[in-house]
């Protein structure tokens, strides 16, 4: 599936109940059968903070497996033509900067260039860049103002609300976290966290 396809898909499901349910009051969600509706958050803000929540703790399991896995396999891959360990962790460091950059117009951190990172394979720089674009994340996008979160950017070639490109951010992450598990796994590795 086509990113921009999978992204709609997302902001979709994320946006129906907002439109259903706009009127339930947050304190006091309705029960319905067995089931309590969850609050539904409009302000802008919130979501940046419910969105970066999900971006740290997926962070903090590529930062994990990056820890654990054995310097010699940042170089492994699980057949030709895939993407190597090394390479997926450095995918998403480019991301997490390309995102921001193109997309809500914030620069990397001192004037970094992100462009060609995929090809490092050291697994002490590796873990410092994927580190470095984790905290320009969190501090930039901690930063967002509701206006700015609320206003138009583009992404993938559509018009979307900049709190969109987070969601995007991190729906393009976790992804990529399932990959590093498998990955891990596929090398004998339990991630510490599963333990």
């Amino acid at each position: 599936m086509k990113p921009t396809f999978i992204a709609s898909l997302i902001v979709a499901g994320a946006l129906a109940p907002a439109s259903l349910f706009a009127q339930i009051p947050i304190d006091n969600p309705p029960v319905i059968g067995e089931l309590t509706l969850a609050p539904v958050y409009t302000d802008p803000t919130t979501i940046r903070d419910e969105i970066l929540g999900h971006f740290q703790g997926s962070s903090y399991k590529i930062s994990e497996l990056a820890r654990v896995m054995p310097a010699e396999k940042f170089s492994w891959a699980p057949g030709e033509g895939v993407m190597q360990v090394g390479e997926v962790y450095m995918h998403i460091a480019r991301y997490n900067f390309m995102y921001l950059d193109q997309n809500l117009g914030i620069a990397p951190p001192n004037g970094f260039d992100y462009a060609d990172i995929e090809s490092i394979r050291d697994k002490d720089r590796v873990r410092e860049i994927h580190e470095m674009s984790v905290r320009h994340v969190m501090e930039q996008v901690g930063a967002l103002t509701a206006a700015e979160l609320d206003g138009e950017t583009e992404l993938y070639g559509r018009t979307v609300q900049g709190w969109a490109v987070l969601l995007q951010l991190v729906s393009h992450m976790n992804e990529h976290v399932g990959q590093s598990v498998s990955y891990a796994r596929m090398n004998g590795i339990v991630p510490p966290w599963s333990r």
